[in-house]
């Protein structure tokens, strides 16, 4: 349902793309704008639609700032949101509950982010655990590691694949609103190019490194370290509340000796206390990596967006990685 309001009129054609922050609402935050209302499941596909429909759109987020979108409940409210909204811009199989709410309500235009970019089920990690089969049936419990095939949801850790989520919406909205629907292309465009010259930052910054492996709490960074040559050692698997057996933190830590790694990535939105402590056991140091699954209230007050959070997670890279 398209929403029309006085305002619109008074835009001009072309709206220049802009990082429009999030305010905080019960409901989780949206941009300032007028006109479309569209609705994103979490972060990154909020700043996707922020960033294309720029003044002409007002985008909320159905995960709260600093939330865990993995766990995130629905409101009664939020559920009547999807339904009514201009475009929703959700990823299946990431969020139940957004999922169930999308099915039920059935909004006009709907955007899967998994239709657009390409699911992958271990992009860029190492899956050859010997040693964890040996010790799991002795010593009775889950090594921590995901072993029925998973796609991993963390597509946007890779810059250059939020570039057809960004033509997506743009389509979706311009179909919304022809009458501005060279704005959204342009804008659209104008990401790309940002999204492109962050991908050149990252090549650049981790063509040389005194190490390639890159050991996480969990596997959140997969389609990161498939793009730029890494090899991803994850903890755990691609669920993070999932407790490592003593096992599976053996191999680490002999994967961690043999390849010299000096850093153990923790993350934000996680406990870092397994690899804080496998850290301190290996005597080596730890850094922190964003998933950018969310914002804290902080970083938005501070005009932190997806771009200047990749950078922060590229300055630890560099220096955990050793990397020239």
């Amino acid at each position: 349902m398209l929403r029309r309001r006085a305002a619109l009129a008074a835009l001009p054609l072309l709206a220049l793309p802009a990082v429009l922050a999030s305010c905080s609402t019960e409901d989780g935050g949206g941009s300032g704008g007028d006109g479309l209302q569209v609705l994103a499941s979490f972060y990154p596909l909020q700043y996707v639609a922020q960033q294309v429909g720029g003044d002409l759109v007002t985008v909320d987020n159905l995960t709260p700032p600093a939330a865990e979108p993995h766990d995130l409940e629905l409101s009664p409210a939020q559920v009547r949101e999807i339904g009514t909204s201009d475009l929703v811009l959700y990823s299946s199989g990431f969020q139940n509950a957004v999922d169930e709410a999308v099915e039920t309500q059935s909004p006009e235009r709907v955007i899967d982010t998994s239709d657009v970019v390409t699911l992958e089920e271990h992009p860029g990690t190492e899956q050859e655990h010997a040693g964890e089969d040996e010790h799991a049936e002795d010593e009775g419990a889950d090594d921590g590691h995901d072993h029925a095939s998973a796609l991993d949801p963390h597509f946007w850790l890779d810059p250059t694949r939020l570039t057809p989520v960004a033509h997506a919406v743009a389509a979706s909205l311009g179909d919304a609103d022809p009458e501005h629907a060279a704005a959204y292309a342009q804008n659209a465009e104008a990401l790309e190019k940002r999204l492109t010259d962050l991908d050149g930052e990252y090549s650049d910054a981790l063509a040389q490194c005194d190490s390639r492996t890159l050991v996480t709490s969990h596997e959140a960074f997969g389609y990161l370290a498939e793009r730029y040559d890494l090899q991803q050692i994850g903890i755990v698997g691609l669920d993070p509340e999932t407790e490592p057996s003593p096992a599976r933190l053996r191999e680490v830590g002999g994967i961690v000796e043999e390849n010299d790694v000096t850093t153990i990535f923790t993350e934000t939105l996680t406990s870092p206390k397994v690899a804080e402590t496998l850290a301190d056991d290996l005597g080596v140091g730890t850094a922190v990596l964003n998933p950018l699954e969310g914002l804290s209230e902080d970083q938005t007050a501070a005009g932190d967006d997806y771009v200047s959070v990749m950078e922060e997670n590229l300055a630890a890279l560099t220096e955990g990685l050793g990397c020239a």
